[in-house]
């Protein structure tokens, strides 16, 4: 296991550190030896209580948070990237259950990356919501 934000426990210990993170309750786990992230359902991140449904707030700040963790975790550091540009599509409501995220980081230079997120809940194949971010690297 390698030194630093590598390892998957690092990785909680840092979302911890998150107080929007912490709130929501995401969490990062392992899978397929890379992070994944996982954010248990809670009435306080529900928006709309009459579908009931996940707030679009709280969607894009977990994939957000997670896109920042997981480029930590591929460049071994603790510094952490800023945000140049966030974009988001929601593809359907996000129903009151559990919300999981994985990254990809498309393209990775030594002073940005361009990262894709994608969310889904019961079936990784009908995701909820899609992003894409660049983030200045320190």
């Amino acid at each position: 296991m390698a030194e630093g934000i590598a390892c998957f426990a690092n990785l909680n210990e840092a979302l911890d550190q998150i107080p929007y993170a912490k709130l929501l309750g995401i969490q990062a786990i392992e899978q397929n030896g890379r992070p994944a992230f996982y954010l248990p359902f809670a009435e306080h991140n529900i928006g709309n209580v009459l579908l009931p449904a996940i707030h679009g707030g709280v969607i894009g700040g977990f994939l957000e948070n997670a896109a920042v963790l997981h480029l930590m975790w591929a460049q071994e550091s603790t510094g952490i990237p800023r945000v140049i540009d966030f974009s988001i599509d929601y593809l359907r409501s996000a129903k009151a259950l559990d919300l999981h995220a994985r990254c990809e980081i498309v393209r990775q230079g030594k002073r940005v990356a361009n990262v894709l997120m994608t969310a889904w809940q019961e079936d990784e194949s009908k995701p909820v919501a899609t992003a894409r971010a660049h983030f200045l690297l320190s």
